[in-house]
């Protein structure tokens, strides 16, 4: 077998890449994978076989580039079973942007036309940057989630292969065979037959992997300050629960979350699902997140050694849906935590559809854009301006582009010209809409209060490039865990 092709020396350095691949460091899982062809196997760089000569292997960025290449994955290391690569949130250009609406399912739904409308390209331009960018196209790079999600259907549920099948996104039976055999080296039914206690359909757990380090109580500690009553909770034992609505219907999710695993349980409307709401998940909990390189660059600078470490693992909590995230940044402008709060609760339980569940205190969906358009004046509380902002970005949301494929700077400046949407809430929403790394919110009175306490001067903050939404997320925490440092613990 011939080598891949579409390899480029500014993408991946073929010595580092070695070099990991010899140490079998887990850090690189999911930033790149190992083609080798003398078997026509592709692996996580943390496999535990003996690496190959450097001769006989090739590197990508893509799971999909070895697939595409006739490479099938490793039955040891299950190179799909990988954190996400962070590269799609620390670059900006297209085929990233691509990347994280490829994930979410927007192929599947819309289709490449689709895809390439929302970025602003023509379907066969955009086909060209990413086959030369990332050595497969839009399809293939779809296809490969699309085999990620059949494998964990087949695994952890009783569905028949049929029904496997679409419910994953594919178009037939027999393209799902094939899928499955060529990625697999095996049939659906023999996939099958490896996994252990499959459950029922109505339930799906998934142990979602994480890069380290993690913090798993900043987390814990984010979403349950945050968490609007009927909505979300977060149950005495820890665990996140919410109400969440998904391409084909609503569902309701169980996050736990530990500082080695994060598992999800997922209560699915429809399976087709399946797909966005881990990728969703994944975004919620910045799970892809390269913590390790981001510390390092803070170290250097010695007055955040100390900063750094009392926060080792802290993340950017994301967001799963952009329209909701927008909404509760403006309400909650210019009041306490626990007024927004407040204030979300009742538009909750006023505007959005209802829920069953039969587990916890979860009864309602978060309003739709046009729920709050047609009646937020009428059980909305505050100022009449903020009232009416509110409600007019709702009226005009549908035609708004708040996604995560979207460029960061370009979102931020769009933000900004919403009537209500200062430069903070610009950057905030936008910050955690498409991941952003880099982002420092200066202006926040928390952050500029941490960073005087520090002796920090945030005028000069080109230094903590690329990660600055990180030390954002530092300074944040270090106040907390001052002034409430049980709840930060």
């Amino acid at each position: 077998m011939a080598p891949i092709k579409h390899i480029t020396a500014t993408e991946l350095d073929f010595d580092s890449c070695y070099r990991a691949l010899q140490a079998h460091d887990r850090r690189f899982d999911g930033q790149f994978f190992a083609a080798v062809h003398t078997t026509g196997i592709y692996c996580r760089p943390s496999c535990p076989v003996v690496p190959p000569k450097p001769q006989n292997v090739s590197f990508v960025l893509t799971a999909a580039t070895a697939i595409t290449a006739g490479y099938r994955a490793c039955r040891r290391c299950l190179p799909d079973a990988v954190p996400g690569s962070p590269r799609w949130n620390t670059r900006a250009d297209t085929a990233s942007r691509a990347m994280r609406l490829i994930q979410d399912g927007l192929v599947d739904r819309g289709g490449v036309t689709e895809l390439a409308g929302v970025l602003g390209y023509s379907p066969r331009q955009l086909n060209r940057i990413m086959t030369d960018e990332l050595g497969a196209g839009p399809l293939a790079l779809a296809k490969g989630n699309r085999t990620t999600t059949a494998r964990l259907l087949l695994q952890t549920t009783e569905l028949s292969v049929a029904d496997v099948a679409f419910a994953a996104g594919f178009g037939s039976v027999r393209q799902f065979n094939d899928s499955i055999r060529d990625t697999f080296a095996c049939t659906p039914t023999e996939l099958r037959s490896r996994a252990r206690n499959r459950p029922t359909t109505d339930e799906l757990t998934l142990n979602l992997p994480v890069r380290q380090p993690f913090s798993a109580s900043w987390l814990r500690r984010f979403l349950s300050g945050h968490a609007i009553a009927g909505l979300e909770e977060v149950d005495d034992a820890g665990r996140y629960r919410r109400t969440m609505r998904l391409p084909h219907g609503p569902a309701i999710i169980e996050i736990g979350l530990s500082d080695d695993t994060v598992a999800a349980t997922l209560r699915l409307h429809d399976l087709r699902d399946l797909g966005a709401a881990v990728s969703r998940i994944r975004r919620l909990l910045d799970l892809d997140a390269d913590l390790a390189a981001a510390e390092d660059a803070l170290r250097a600078d010695r007055r955040l050694r100390p900063l750094v470490a009392r926060g080792s693992g802290i993340r950017l909590p994301g967001s799963h849906d952009p329209w909701e995230l927008l909404l509760r940044t403006m309400i909650g402008q210019q009041i306490s935590l626990a007024a927004a709060r407040t204030h979300g609760a009742r538009l909750v339980a006023a505007l959005g559809d209802q829920i069953a569940d039969d587990r916890g205190k979860l009864h309602h969906l978060f309003p739709t854009p046009a729920q709050v358009a047609e009646h937020g004046a009428d059980v909305s509380s505050g100022p009449r301006r903020r009232i009416d902002a509110i409600c007019r970005v709702a009226s005009e949301f549908d035609g708004l582009a708040i996604h995560s494929g979207r460029d960061y700077h370009e979102l931020v400046a769009d933000l900004q010209e919403l009537p209500g949407v200062g430069r903070w809430t610009a950057e905030y929403v936008a910050m955690r809409s498409v991941g952003h790394p880099d982002t420092l919110l200066d202006t926040d009175l928390v952050v500029r209060r941490s960073a005087e306490r520090l002796g920090l001067d945030l005028r000069d903050s080109g230094r903590w490039a690329p990660w600055r939404s990180y030390l954002t997320m530092l300074l944040w925490h270090d106040e907390l865990r001052r002034t409430e440092p049980l709840l930060a613990a």
